[in-house]
């Protein structure tokens, strides 16, 4: 069955060039069929090859396919390597990937690019695995660039509005500057290492690069710019927000699955570089922590419902990269396991509230929903208790080994450590003022609401409930991927930290219950004072990123385009064509056919020479 992994790609890639060749002309039934059906193939292959994998014993193993490319020594080839973490990644694209297709046959059944919607997403699973199982260099960055692409369209799904445009122009031009980075990098790695495997590449690497070695830290630090770019991490997050845009199930797909993932996997796999490059590790701890900081404090004053999940989305794909900088990197891939469970939930739930109320998206204009919409009611309490890492959900589980492996650094770690507890505090703080103030608070009258009650919506947030709640128990097969780093003696921990991690989204949520459900602290009162407005507006615009890349960036950027208008280059050259097509006339009128004034022209010009040889 391993020898078949060829097919998890393959299946969504079909379903892909059926539903594009086909121009949207199959019944809607049967798109939802290929759609659905080829991740859905896709999940039970690598369900099938994951317990064939299990069982054998094995570390790693390589499925050659075909050589792509024979240039000289430069061959890659189209070879999938399938070890404890590609593993992990495969069975979440796919699984949870196959739920967001099921549910979004339901969610979008009324949209007339339903056929193209699907191709999209088939396409963006199928660049997925691409990157998570391919075996090279060139293999990964052609699945990065196809998910980025795939990003692009999926964004962009609603173009007639052109702030759907924009958006996803913003999220490709952004996610760019990252990727520019990683292609640098890669470069780097094959002009000194002489491979594309990443495996011998690795091996390459600790064989000839010391400790701290300059080539080791610019090699980490290039793909760190690609991991930042793709996982929307700081100063590369403010493409994610906007790419709200795009319907429900895609924000879902891009945020729990996928796209966001994939900076957390490229560093996983390439940890080598990191622990060779001791400075960007810690780096990259410090990273996530002030994103997971900053995003906590923007998530707290967002209204849109679907901003206040992006949010949320850079801010725990923060403790990935804590994790990650602290060298939990088993912790790391733990958390966007659990992750990927509960902010699937979220959105997913999320699109069930928007559809009800009409595609309304502001949480102020909801309110009472919990009677209307059950199953999202507990969608709701079950995700944004696995969110704030409340004790036996999911999200409890993976943020704690993530607090303890910060806490256990050597130098820096408790000021990790009190980061990211204090960044545990505002997602309580934000979870449940989005339950609070969707499901309990009043009602503006959409006493009209029901919930979609269709089995293809309704049985994903059943199952992700389940997942939520019950995926931290289940055992990632990371031990023979990672030399380090795989999990914390909790032993050496006292009571009083747990005690703390408890405590403090604990605290959060009971914030959130003092200011939006019994209301014993007024907001309005509270946001009357200047400071409260000043820092609100700071914190509601992202901290001001986005303006500040408009002033360095954009602006300057438009003032040449502006001044530049007619095209300086182009002038110049036009000049050069005006100067020579004048000369061309005046020597023509020379050519008279007179030979006394061929004759005096000679002598005329045979002055001149002598003139300027004597005056030089």
């Amino acid at each position: 069955m391993q020898d078949l992994i060829w097919l998890l790609p393959t299946f969504p890639l079909l379903g892909f060039l059926a539903l594009v060749l086909t121009g949207g002309s199959l019944p809607r039934k049967i798109v939802a069929v290929i759609g659905a059906g080829s991740v859905g193939l896709s999940f039970l292959s690598a369900a099938l090859i994951a317990a064939q994998f299990l069982a054998s014993g094995e570390d790693y193993f390589v499925k050659e396919v075909w050589v792509w490319m024979a240039i000289g020594e430069f061959t890659p080839g189209f070879n999938f390597y399938l070890d404890g973490l590609s593993l992990v990644m495969m069975l979440i694209i796919t699984g949870v990937g196959f739920l967001i297709h099921l549910y979004s046959t339901g969610f979008m059944v009324d949209d007339p690019a339903y056929s193209r919607f699907f191709a999209y997403m088939n396409l963006f699973v199928a660049a997925m695995l691409m990157l998570v199982l391919g075996d090279n260099l060139v293999l990964l960055y052609l699945g990065w660039e196809g998910v980025g692409l795939c990003s692009y369209l999926l964004i962009g799904f609603w173009y007639e509005n052109p702030d759907n445009g924009y958006a996803a122009r913003k999220a490709f031009v952004v996610t760019r500057v990252g990727d520019t980075a990683m292609a640098i990098g890669l470069f780097l790695l094959f002009t000194q290492l002489g491979t594309l495997n990443i495996q011998d590449m690795l091996g390459a690497a600790q064989q000839q690069w010391a400790m701290g070695s300059p080539l080791a830290i610019a090699a980490a630090l290039l793909l760190l710019g690609g991991a930042v770019g793709k996982s929307a991490q700081l100063p590369l997050q403010t493409w994610l927000p906007d790419a709200m845009v795009g319907p429900t199930p895609i924000s879902a797909l891009i945020h729990a699955a996928t796209m966001v993932t994939a900076g957390v996997y490229l560093v996983a796999r390439t940890h080598v570089l990191f622990e060779l490059a001791p400075t960007v590790q810690m780096l990259v701890a410090f990273v996530g922590l002030a994103t997971l900081l900053m995003a906590g404090f923007t998530a707290m004053t967002q209204r849109d419902i679907k901003r206040i999940l992006a949010y949320s989305t850079i801010s725990q794909i923060g403790y990935m990269f804590l994790a990650l900088g602290a060298g939990a990197w088993s912790a790391a891939v733990f958390h966007l396991m659990t992750h990927a469970f509960f902010k699937a939930l979220l959105f997913l739930a999320a699109g069930t509230v928007i559809l009800s109320l009409h595609h309304e998206h502001d949480i102020f204009k909801m309110g009472g929903m919990r009677r209307q919409l059950p199953v999202a009611f507990w969608s709701f309490i079950i995700g944004s208790a696995a969110l704030a890492a409340l004790p036996f959900t999911s999200g409890f589980y993976s943020k704690d080994e993530i607090l303890l492996a910060a806490l256990a650094v050597e130098g820096p770690g408790l000021l990790l450590w009190i980061g990211g507890v204090i960044g545990a505090f505002f997602t309580g703080i934000y979870s449940f003022r989005l339950v609070f103030v969707v499901f309990f608070g009043d009602s503006p009258g959409h006493h009209e609401a029901k919930e979609e009650a269709h089995w293809t919506m309704a049985a994903p947030l059943l199952l992700l409930m389940v997942l939520a709640l019950l995926g931290g128990w289940i055992q990632v097969p990371l031990d023979t991927v990672f030399s380090q780093g795989a999990g914390h003696e909790e032993e050496h921990v006292s009571l009083l930290v747990h005690a703390i991690m408890i405590a403090a989204p604990i605290l959060g949520i009971g914030v959130s219950y003092l200011f939006f459900m019994s209301k014993v602290f007024d907001v309005d009162r509270l946001m009357a004072n200047p400071l409260a407005i000043s820092l609100h507006r700071f914190w509601f615009s992202g901290w001001g990123m986005d303006a500040l890349y408009q002033w360095i960036f954009v602006n300057p950027f438009l003032y040449l385009a502006r001044i530049n208008r007619r095209d300086l280059i182009d002038s110049f050259y036009s000049l050069l064509v005006s100067i020579t097509r004048t000369a061309h006339l005046m020597l023509a009128r020379t050519q008279t056919g007179y030979l006394g004034w061929y004759t005096l022209s000679m002598a005329v010009g045979l002055v001149l020479i002598i003139t300027l040889g004597v005056m030089l």
